[in-house]
């Protein structure tokens, strides 16, 4: 089973409130997160152990130029950030290395699975 891993305090926030259901990733990764399939949505910086926090079905799964996202991308990605410049910045600081507008991103929409 493969994991979305989150990194961020404020998208662990938002993923428990379940505000987030979509997540934008650097490059194109479709080949790892197939629509239909489950993932783990998981918490925890990089070489450090990961909490679970639900399992989800990857809904829907597309490739764009980063230039191309739109509101609804943003606001399912985290609804603070209004702007592709805003999101454009965001990157930088998170991947620290600069990104072009043309740079290619792979937009993973995801839902929750729910357990009775």
């Amino acid at each position: 089973m493969f994991a979305l891993n989150f990194q961020s305090p404020n998208h662990e926030k938002l993923l428990l409130s379940r505000t987030k259901n979509c997540t934008i990733r650097l490059g194109d990764i479709r080949s790892s997160y197939p629509e239909s399939s489950v993932v783990d949505i998981t918490f925890g910086k990089k070489f450090s152990p990961k909490k679970k926090l639900y399992s989800a079905l990857i809904d829907k799964v597309s490739i764009k130029k980063f230039s191309q996202l739109n509101t609804g991308d943003l606001d399912h990605q985290n609804p603070e950030i209004k702007t592709v410049e805003e999101l454009h910045a965001f990157f930088e600081k998170i991947y620290e290395k600069s990104i072009s507008l043309d740079d290619i991103v792979t937009v993973i929409y995801f839902s929750e699975i729910l357990e009775d």
